[in-house]
């Protein structure tokens, strides 16, 4: 293909690595109608904004810079063939593929592509993370010594899940890099503000200022920060939530790797580097690849892999909305501290890390029998690192086990016991991690025998769930249990 032909960037590929080289002529196109689409985090839309005009004013008279209702309609005002690396998204990829004179080329912005993905697929029995991603290390060289991996273990996740530390508010680590805003942004929020107030947008969540890069020079500045200062303190409190720091050592750029501004093969070999050269420790280095050239690859081959009906899957045939507290975002309404705290921070910033996706909101939303689905979307549009791509096969697979075990063993359940390992959410709770009826009872307590009460014989043949299964058999109380669950109902805990 020539390098003159015009590369059209969708707004979650602005890095330099879409382009075949650094002249290369680029379009882009602010469409009003993504934007109204869906209610999104009012942060969320002003960061892929924010970003986008960031890139066209970066790259001058070399793009090509449209703002329409539409993709389509401002692809009239184009002449001659352009060419697009494959979208991320379902919707975008057939979008594209039905347009004239447009040119798809291989996805990028990861570092296993879909045909790669599928070659190790077909090899597979069933499609285990860990077997991924140990082909990916060996494939990309990464902390390798010859044939075997660096320190002789694949696997440092049991040094990577320290609880809490006792008696402190925050981790003793530098903070992460933040960006300050500029006129760019400053115009965006005026726009946001008044799309709103025409009736043209409706968002959820707070707005506030810009907390995450969007520019490839402000996302290096961040990963340098993240590389220097928080990758040495990353590893063993990875799974840890401390109700005064919301960072804790992670690395905040989800973000800007997902907009396209990093190349996630690139940060990967600079971790190494750092441990080669013995500025991190081998445990923190090996989790924070772990993310990039595992989990991130692996959620972005399955949902391609498992086909368009993936997303509506619902083996444990949970059917209930989500109740309109948590669609808004109503952390006020919660007396549950966790809950009430990790609600809170999604309302203000759009974005928590982890471990409170996965064990405080998911684990809520898996206990109530919410519908995966609309808790996909849900977390689409709430966290500006959300993406279809990102959100279909984290939650329909990992955190609601929708998909009946295709990707994860065992359902992501747990009672308060967890949070009270792994947090210092508790000690400052209403509620008891101990109690599972009573006015004091704990509702992840409560809630977890209530799930596995609602699912035990679908869960009756997997052996990962024998043992708790067998705990649930020997409850005295379990109508006690599972009556004051559903009276809690769709309530505010």
């Amino acid at each position: 293909m020539s390098p003159d032909v015009r590369r059209w960037c969708f707004a979650d590929q602005l890095g330099p690595h879409f382009l075949d080289h650094p002249d290369q002529p680029v379009l882009l196109i602010e469409s009003r109608a993504a934007f109204a689409r869906r209610r999104f985090h009012r942060r969320k839309a002003h960061l892929v904004l924010s970003a986008l005009r960031h890139r066209a004013a970066e790259l001058g008279d070399q793009a090509v810079f449209l703002r329409a209702r539409t993709y389509r309609e401002a692809l009239r005002h184009v002449e001659g063939r352009i060419s697009v690396c494959q979208p991320t998204s379902r919707a975008a990829d057939r979008f594209v593929r039905s347009l004239p004179d447009v040119d798809v080329l291989p996805a990028r912005g990861f570092c296993t592509g879909r045909t790669e993905f599928e070659e190790w697929s077909g090899r597979q029995r069933t499609l285990l993370l860990e077997n991924f991603y140990r082909d990916a290390r060996r494939r990309f060289d990464l902390l390798m010594e010859g044939d075997q991996p660096a320190g002789g273990r694949w696997n440092f996740d049991a040094d990577n899940r320290q609880p809490a530390p006792k008696n402190a508010d925050a981790l003793p680590v530098p903070a992460p890099w933040q960006p300050e805003e500029d006129e760019i942004d400053e115009q965006v929020r005026a726009d946001l503000d008044r799309w709103e107030r025409d009736g043209d947008v409706a968002f959820v969540g707070r707005d506030g200022p810009r907390e995450f890069p969007v520019t490839a020079t402000e996302a290096r500045a961040a990963f340098q920060v993240f590389l220097r200062d928080r990758l040495p303190h990353f590893g063993p409190h990875e799974d840890a939530m401390l109700s005064g720091d919301r960072f804790m050592a992670h690395s905040l750029l989800s973000a800007p790797m997902n907009l396209g501004l990093l190349d996630p093969l690139e940060c990967a070999y600079a971790a190494e580097d750092a441990y080669r050269a013995g500025h991190a420790p081998l445990a923190s280095v090996e989790g924070y690849i772990r993310q990039l050239i595992g989990w991130r690859d692996y959620i972005w081959g399955v949902y391609w892999h498992f086909g368009a009906d993936y997303r509506h899957r619902n083996a444990l045939r949970a059917h209930a909305e989500l109740p309109d507290w948590f669609a808004e975002l109503n952390a006020d309404a919660v007396r549950a501290h966790c809950l009430k705290d990790v609600l809170a921070q999604v309302r203000d910033h759009g974005w928590v890390h982890h471990i409170p996706r996965l064990m405080v909101l998911s684990n809520y939303a898996l206990q109530r029998g919410w519908n995966p689905a609309a808790v996909t979307d849900w977390f689409h549009r709430c966290f500006v690192d959300g993406y279809d791509w990102v959100m279909v096969a984290n939650v329909v697979g990992m955190s609601q086990h929708a998909d009946g075990g295709l990707m994860a063993t065992k359902p992501y359940a747990a009672g308060g016991a967890y949070i009270n390992r792994m947090s210092d959410y508790c000690g400052r709770c209403p509620y008891r991690p101990a109690e599972r009826v009573g006015e004091r009872a704990c509702p992840y307590t409560g809630g977890y025998w209530w799930f596995l009460d609602r699912n035990k014989q679908h869960l009756a043949g997997n052996r990962r769930m024998s043992q708790p299964l067998a705990g649930l058999r020997r409850l005295t109380d379990l109508d006690e249990v599972v009556g004051q669950q559903r009276r809690l109902g769709r309530s505010a805990p």
